[in-house]
């Protein structure tokens, strides 16, 4: 049986570096030799506190952002061959439950789901081979085509928002989730605002999603006050857009609108979490309140096609590089603030 080097989660900060065996792929599944792979806020929660649908038993694979080349394709595969430079969801639905049916592939009540790119290797199941696993353009880095999973998500939600050109855009929370809907948003057309308070994604605020406006939340911890200072006629926010995913947070943001304005609650609270929030504002200001959880196949292919064009410069979320052993540091790092995104290469 072949082996490998992978990060393998036994419990919440005990993930440890070890020697596996490469699961061989059976009917529909490929076996792809990572070359890139990404930290994300979710592996970062999943170390702090666990994971009850990624985690399911111990010791599992860990994380779910990558790119790299087919090693071996499973019976039955056509479309791929070993050689082919590829980039993999971390999940796809089944097509056939109540919301598959009604095109809500997000809700799907079976998604096949993909951990483990912390790994020199990942067998891809059969049915995220079908669904959503795509070439890669050969102009197009690994490094690059790792983001594709994260900004599946943000193009579901950004354009499920409905955002228009002139639209003044407020966004709560700059971590990479929070970043790649800034620079979205501004290539949809619209002026954005972003608030935050770590001073490297401050930084990046300016230097990737290059918006109109950046509020240092340690200088003006108001952000309603601010947000409707740079909004049209201080009338607030056309659109504004949680991505911290704290019950508080929620609330702030949900003052900043204006009245006919559209709050989008992006950032997934701690399960059991409840807010207040003003119904005489909701309903009088007809307000359009919503949520959008995870992507679709549609929109991991959009994502693909942003990064391929070059309108978005991932490359500028990446804190630093670092080899597979090094994981639980970056977990760490993010941790204290002092990471947007790490670059883990499984290889060197």
């Amino acid at each position: 049986m072949e082996k490998m080097k992978s990060i393998q989660y036994y419990a919440p900060k005990d993930i440890r570096y070890e020697e596996v065996a490469v699961k061989p792929p059976e009917a529909g599944e490929v076996v792809v030799k990572i070359m890139s792979a990404l930290t994300c806020g979710t592996d970062v929660k999943t170390y702090r506190r666990g994971h009850p649908v990624l985690i399911k038993e111990v010791p599992s694979g860990f994380g779910h952002e990558f790119a790299g080349i087919v090693e071996k394709t499973g019976r039955g595969v056509k479309n791929f061959k070993a050689g082919d430079r590829v980039v993999a969801a971390n999940s796809a639905p089944c097509g056939e439950c109540f919301f598959c049916k009604r095109e809500e592939y997000n809700l799907c009540e079976n998604l096949d789901l993909l951990n483990g790119a912390y790994a020199q290797y990942i067998t891809v199941p059969a049915r995220i081979v079908e669904k959503n696993m795509l070439k890669l353009p050969d102009n197009l880095s690994f490094d690059r085509a790792a983001f594709c999973e994260p900004l599946a998500n943000v193009v579901h939600g950004a354009e499920r928002t409905g955002i228009k050109e002139g639209d003044t855009v407020g966004i709560i929370g700059i971590g990479p989730i929070g970043l790649m809907f800034a620079r979205i948003a501004k290539l949809m057309g619209a002026k954005v605002i972003v608030a935050g308070h770590n001073p490297i994604k401050l930084k990046a605020a300016d230097e990737f999603a290059h918006v109109d406006e950046i509020i240092d939340l340690n200088k003006y911890p108001a952000p309603v006050k601010i947000f409707k200072e740079f909004s049209t006629e201080g009338k607030g926010l056309d659109v504004a857009i949680e991505c911290v995913g704290l019950p508080e947070i929620w609330e702030q943001i949900f003052d900043c609108v204006r009245p006919g304005g559209t709050v989008h609650f992006f950032g997934g609270c701690k399960s059991g979490s409840r807010v207040t929030l003003d119904t005489t504002k909701m309903h009088y200001g007809d307000l359009k309140l919503m949520s959008v959880f995870h992507h679709t196949p549609k929109y991991f292919r959009k994502a693909l096609e942003y990064i391929a064009s070059g309108e978005l410069e991932v490359e500028k979320l990446i804190t630093d590089t670092l080899p597979l052993e090094k994981v639980d540091y970056a977990m760490n790092e993010h941790i204290n603030g002092r990471a947007i995104k790490f670059l883990i290469h499984p290889w060197e």
